[in-house]
């Protein structure tokens, strides 16, 4: 019986490529040594702060630098195919051990590969991205005192960002129809420059960003509620671009702050609005105001925080000023994440199928990823996100006063 090409190459290798036995132990046992060594030194503030230094920054920059040859976005591309890979090694697996003798051993054998390549994976992202979660974060790096602000303040510096969000509004390109225009490959290419004027501010931004990648799957990450995602294996920084355009801009500073090493999530929200805000770019300095201002309404809404009864009477004065565009831009963003999981093919029992799996499946990635979230020291989980509102107000406080 004649051997097919595959097997010749594999009897070739297994013949003359011999591992012994120990080093295939030490790849094996390695990705499990490095990921249990993060897991025990992750409460040690210095030994964090020492790996994002010298190993997540340098290491992440680097991967950033390699993937920016390419212009769609690399881990798309990897995941996809890890997954395709994935289900055809599997299911090929059990094909081929089904039917011999001690078929679970060799099974196990078989899949032991996939384990370690999955071990080697969450080992580099411990070290490439949460070692972040633990070093000592951005606020605390610049003396923000994170002390909590008075309802009075969150009023004034709504009202700030409302009034400037008022007068952009007015400067931005327009259809007939008063929607928000703009050309994305404009956004994109200018967004390696905004973080210039914050980081004579905040010298640990200062740092080479490299442009965003539009998402392939950009439905998808609608369907889950996402405008956006940094992604530390691959240095990228990618965009969701279904969502309104008058938005995009501060998703993509979101994510540059990612880039430059600001991990938390609320405090990437801060730095983003704040690189947008001072950019001297009309558009991001719209995205900027609009993006803190709905994180600053969210939080004026209901002034006791428990989201229930009527708004404040603050929150009306603020929403009474918005003039039409502002309204219109506001609008048009939350009708667009109000359909993201009700499906309209105007079959009826078709829709309501469609629509209950997008929901459930935008409700299981919401639940891991805040999981994750509060597993890696953020406590607040993905409500993290709106945690910024703290920030922007101790920043923006005095100038909002008129101190």
């Amino acid at each position: 019986m004649s051997l097919t090409k595959t097997e010749k190459i594999r009897n070739w290798i297994q013949t003359h490529i011999k591992i012994p036995y120990g080093v295939k132990i030490a790849i094996c046992v390695f990705p499990v040594v490095i990921t249990a060594l993060f897991y025990a030194l992750r409460s040690t503030r210095g030994a964090m702060d020492w790996a994002v230094t010298y190993i997540s920054t340098p290491v992440r920059s680097f991967l950033g630098l390699l993937s920016s040859i390419y212009p769609f976005a690399l881990m798309e591309i990897l995941c996809t195919a890890a997954v395709v890979f994935l289900i055809y090694y599997i299911v090929k697996s059990i094909r081929v051990t089904s039917r011999r003798r001690g078929r679970w051993k060799l099974l196990g054998k078989r899949l032991l590969p996939l384990l370690v390549v999955v071990c080697y994976i969450w080992g580099l992202f411990c070290w490439l991205w949460n070692s972040g979660y633990h070093a000592t974060g951005f606020a605390e790096r610049n003396g923000f005192l994170r002390k909590g602000v008075t309802f009075s303040e969150l009023a004034t510096v709504t009202q700030l960002f409302a009034d400037r969000a008022n007068e952009l509004a007015l400067l931005v390109e327009r259809d007939d129809a008063g929607r928000h225009i703009a050309d994305q490959r404009v956004i994109f290419a200018d967004s390696t420059g905004i973080y210039r004027n914050i980081s004579n501010e905040f010298h640990c931004l200062e740092g080479r960003t490299y442009a965003p990648k539009s998402m392939l799957f950009s439905w998808l990450m609608s369907i889950t509620g996402y405008s956006g995602m940094y992604f530390a294996l691959t240095g990228e920084a990618m965009i969701n671009t279904q969502p309104p355009i008058t938005y995009i801009p501060a998703t993509i500073a979101h994510e540059h702050a990612h880039q430059l090493g600001v991990f938390a999530e609320d405090e990437a929200n801060f730095v983003g609005i704040l690189a947008c805000i001072t950019s001297d770019n009309l558009l991001f300095e719209y995205a900027g105001y609009m993006s803190g201002l709905n994180y600053l309404l969210n939080a004026l809404m209901y002034g006791d925080g428990s989201h229930s009864g009527a708004p404040t009477e603050e929150w009306n004065k603020v929403m009474s000023s918005l003039n039409l565009h502002v309204l219109e831009d506001r609008h048009a963003r939350s009708a667009f994440w109000a359909t993201r999981t009700t499906a309209n093919t105007g079959i009826g029992f078709l829709d309501s199928f469609l629509s209950g799996v997008a929901e459930v499946t935008s409700d299981a990635v919401n639940a891991v990823y805040d999981g994750f979230l509060r597993s890696q020291n953020q406590e607040l989980g993905i409500k993290s996100y709106g945690a910024c509102v703290d920030l922007l107000v101790e920043y923006f406080i005095d100038e909002a006063s008129g101190d």
